[in-house]
C-alpha cells in the first residue's frame, strides 16, 4: 500500500508530465515555416523515347535497352533528394513508343494528363512535329539526342532546351584540339547517309573556323566494313583510298558506325583517325574522374549496373535541370521554370568544373566536352587559348552573331 505522502508526489509528477508534453504539442502548431516539413507536391516529368531495335546476333558493344531511361532515374533519386525537404515530389514517366506509334499522340496524352515537362529521345522530324503541337501548351521540352544543327538554326522552337550537343559544337570541339596539336590538314571521308553528309557539313565550317585546312574529301563507297568484323575482297581498295594524299589526320564522318572504325590502322600512311569514330568529342566517358565525376559514376554504375553512357548523362542534365530550377525557384509552373533557365541566374553543376547555363538565342546548353579515345580521356574542351567576350563554353557551336534562330 502505497503512503498518502508518496501518492500524491506520484500524482503530482504525472500533472507536470502532462503539461509539459501538452506545452510540446502547442509548440509544433507554432513552429516557423522553414521548421515544418510542407505537403509534397508531385512534379512530373515524361521520359519519351522509342524503343531499341534488337541487337544483331553478335554485336560487340550492344545498346542498352534502359540507355537514357538510367540516367533519368538516377537524375530522379538526385532531386527528391533535395525535394525531401522542399516539399516536391519527381516522378519520371518512361515511354518506349513501339515501331509506327504516333510520337505526336503520346506527348499530347502525357500532357493532357498534367505533365508539365517532357524530355524527348527521338529524331529531329518527331521531335519538332511534338513542339509545334504543342506550343500553346505551357509544357517544357528538352532535347536529349538530337544533334542536327538546324534544331539550334532555322529550325529552332522557343518550347525547346537542347541538353545534346549540337553537330557544330562536336566538330568545333575536335578543330579546337586538332588547331592546339597544329594537326592542320585534314582528310575527310563521308559516308553515305545523311547524317555524315551533315557530320561533313559540321566539321567544314569547323576546319574554317579555327583555321584548319581540308586537303582532300572522298565519299566511302565500300559498305559496312566495320560491322563485318573480318577482312574481305575490298579490303585492298579501301585501303587505297587514303595514298598519295598529304594530310596529317583522317576526319572520318559515320554517323551509323559502318567503315569508321575500319579506317584506323589501315591508311596507307600512319596517321591517327578522328571525327565519329576514333578519337571524338562527346558529354560523357566512363574514364571521367574528375570534377566530382567519379562518385557520380560510381552511383551510376550502382544502379543501373553497367557504365554510363553521353544519352544517359544529357537525360540526366535534363531532369536535373528541372530539380534545380525548381529548388532555386519554389515555382512549379513549367512557364516560370523555363524564364528561369534562360536567366543569368540558372546554374547546373554537372561533374564539368564550370556550372552550366543555356544560351539564350538558341537554348542551347553551354558545356564543356570531352576529347576521349576508346579507352582514355584525352583532352576536355574548349582548349586553353580559345577566348571569347563571354565564356569560352560559347567557342563551340554557333555564337550569338552566327545564329539564324528567330525563337528568341
Amino acid at each position: 500500500m502505497v503512503p498518502l505522502r508518496s501518492r500524491q508526489q506520484l500524482q503530482g509528477h504525472q500533472v507536470i508530465g502532462l503539461l509539459i508534453l501538452s506545452a510540446f504539442i502547442a509548440a509544433l502548431w507554432v513552429l516557423p515555416a522553414w521548421a515544418q516539413i510542407p505537403a509534397s507536391t508531385d512534379i512530373r516529368i515524361a521520359l519519351i523515347t522509342r524503343q531499341p531495335s534488337p541487337p544483331p546476333l553478335y554485336e560487340f558493344d550492344p545498346v542498352p535497352e534502359n540507355e537514357g531511361i538510367a540516367g533519368g532515374q538516377l537524375a530522379i533519386r538526385d532531386n527528391n533528394t533535395t525535394g525531401q525537404f522542399t516539399g516536391h515530389r519527381y516522378i519520371l514517366e518512361e515511354e518506349a513508343l513501339e515501331e509506327g506509334q504516333d510520337a505526336v499522340a503520346a506527348a499530347r496524352s502525357r500532357v493532357a494528363s498534367g505533365v508539365g515537362f517532357l524530355a524527348i529521345n527521338l529524331p529531329a522530324d518527331e521531335l519538332l512535329a511534338i513542339a509545334d503541337a504543342l506550343k500553346d501548351e505551357n509544357v517544357v521540352l528538352f532535347n536529349v539526342s538530337a544533334t542536327d544543327d538546324r534544331l539550334r538554326g532555322t529550325d529552332c522552337r522557343p518550347n525547346v532546351f537542347h541538353m545534346a550537343p549540337s553537330r557544330a559544337m562536336l566538330t568545333d570541339a575536335l578543330a579546337q584540339f586538332l588547331a592546339f596539336k597544329r594537326w592542320r590538314r585534314l582528310f575527310l571521308i563521308v559516308g553515305p547517309q545523311q547524317a555524315d553528309k551533315l557530320y561533313a557539313e559540321a566539321m567544314r565550317r569547323s576546319a574554317r573556323k579555327f583555321g584548319l585546312v581540308i586537303a582532300d574529301e572522298k565519299p566511302w563507297e565500300f559498305g559496312p566494313l566495320a560491322r563485318a568484323k573480318a577482312d574481305s575482297p575490298t579490303t585492298a581498295e579501301a585501303l587505297a583510298v587514303t595514298q598519295n594524299i598529304t594530310y596529317d589526320i583522317v576526319v572520318v564522318a559515320d554517323e551509323a558506325g559502318d567503315f569508321g572504325d575500319y579506317v584506323a590502322y589501315r591508311t596507307w600512311d600512319p596517321r591517327l583517325v578522328v571525327g565519329t569514330q576514333g578519337l571524338i568529342a562527346t558529354t560523357w566517358h566512363p574514364t571521367l574522374e574528375v570534377w566530382g565525376a567519379a562518385q557520380a559514376q560510381t552511383r551510376f554504375r550502382r544502379s543501373a549496373e553497367r557504365l554510363m553512357r553521353p544519352l544517359d548523362y544529357q537525360t540526366w542534365m535534363a531532369v536535373r535541370t528541372i530539380g534545380e530550377a525548381i529548388t532555386q525557384t519554389k515555382a512549379t509552373d513549367p512557364g516560370t521554370v523555363k524564364q528561369f533557365i534562360l536567366g543569368a541566374d540558372f546554374s547546373l553543376p554537372a561533374y564539368k568544373g564550370v556550372s552550366l547555363s543555356f544560351r539564350p538565342w538558341d537554348r542551347q546548353l553551354r558545356q564543356p566536352l570531352l576529347i576521349v579515345q576508346p579507352r582514355f580521356l584525352v583532352s576536355v574542351a574548349p582548349e586553353k587559348g580559345f577566348l571569347h567576350q563571354r565564356t569560352p563554353l560559347d567557342t563551340l557551336g554557333f555564337d550569338q552573331p552566327e545564329t539564324s534562330c528567330k525563337a528568341q
